[in-house]
């Protein structure tokens, strides 16, 4: 495997990754919520917006990687 489809393989694992760190900041942000911290709920949920935004840069990197 060369290095640039080692990147892609790597890319998309990171991705996947990423989609389950928005799933468990959003957990957790509910389970603040639900103990009475919504100032830290909504941290968490500004933390999974971002992580979220970052897919796009993944999928775009994936792209130019051409594979």
């Amino acid at each position: 495997m060369d290095d640039i489809s080692k990147l892609h393989h790597l890319l998309e694992h990171w991705a996947e990754h990423n989609e389950e760190h928005v799933k468990t900041y959003l957990e957790w942000a509910g389970k603040a919520e639900a103990l009475g911290n919504k100032e830290l709920a909504g941290i968490l949920k500004k933390i999974a917006g971002e992580t979220a935004a970052m897919d796009g840069l993944f999928k775009k990197a994936m792209k130019v990687c051409g594979q």
